[in-house]
């Protein structure tokens, strides 16, 4: 069996098509969506639409559930662009999908940790940057109660492949189309990212899953313009 795992797509239309082409030539079985859609200053509404089409299972990341549950002065500038380009019917729609998916009892999906898409799961957050977190905080973080070969987060940004409970496999794909911190105002808390689109390919082997992380390369300059033209500056100078 062979999965592709995106995630964290933030309205970055580009990026997920980029994304979406390398998948289609690879042909996995199964794709699978970790959540943050469509926040973004890009293109929520296009991005969406283009979600809704590909239809795949998808777990709901902070920001879809903010998008029911806020108004845009209660979400952070830049990903508070989407509470004006969807409608109230497609923003409870992502505040409406599932908050952990289990899949044949063996792959296990969710944005942050099994209990909170606020959360990291395989860091910790220090000083205003993240560092990997220690084996048993990951496996106190996923709990008992949950087993699985593979567990797959998102909401961090960064991808990274480590080892869970009982030999499992944990994946963080990284971000489709948001490079970590992308909106910081304090360039200390920026972390060393770069703008290509990152998913991943996990594929089950006879003892355990092979996994590959994957950044593509696009045009960021059509990122910085869409950004620059809905009105974000700060966002426009990273993708620039």
């Amino acid at each position: 069996m062979q999965i592709a795992i995106i995630s964290d797509i933030h309205g970055n239309l580009l990026a997920l098509e980029t994304v979406l082409s390398d998948i289609r030539r690879r042909k996995p079985d199964l794709t699978l969506n970790l959540g943050d859609c469509v926040s973004g200053p890009f293109w929520p509404k296009e991005t969406y639409d283009l979600l809704k089409e590909l239809d795949v299972p998808t777990v709901r990341g902070n920001h879809d559930r903010w998008l029911a549950e806020r108004s845009a002065t209660e979400i952070n500038p830049g990903y508070n662009f989407a509470c004006e380009e969807l409608s109230r019917f497609e923003k409870q729609k992502l505040g409406n999908l599932p908050s952990r998916l289990h899949l044949d009892e063996d792959i296990f999906a969710f944005h942050g940790t099994p209990d909170s898409d606020t959360k990291y799961l395989l860091e910790d957050k220090i000083d205003g940057r993240l560092a990997l977190a220690r084996s048993k905080d990951v496996h106190r973080r996923i709990g008992p109660d949950y087993r699985a070969s593979l567990y797959l987060c998102g909401h961090s940004h960064l991808a990274h492949i480590a080892m869970g409970p009982n030999g499992s496999t944990i994946i963080n794909p990284g971000s489709v189309g948001c490079p970590r911190y992308t909106d910081a105002d304090n360039p200390k808390e920026a972390e060393n990212g770069i703008a290509l689109a990152h998913y991943a390919i996990a594929t089950k082997t006879q003892r355990r899953w092979s996994v590959e992380l994957i950044a593509l390369d696009y045009d960021w300059s059509k990122i910085a313009q869409q950004a620059e033209l809905n009105g974000y500056l700060n966002w426009a100078r990273v993708f620039a």
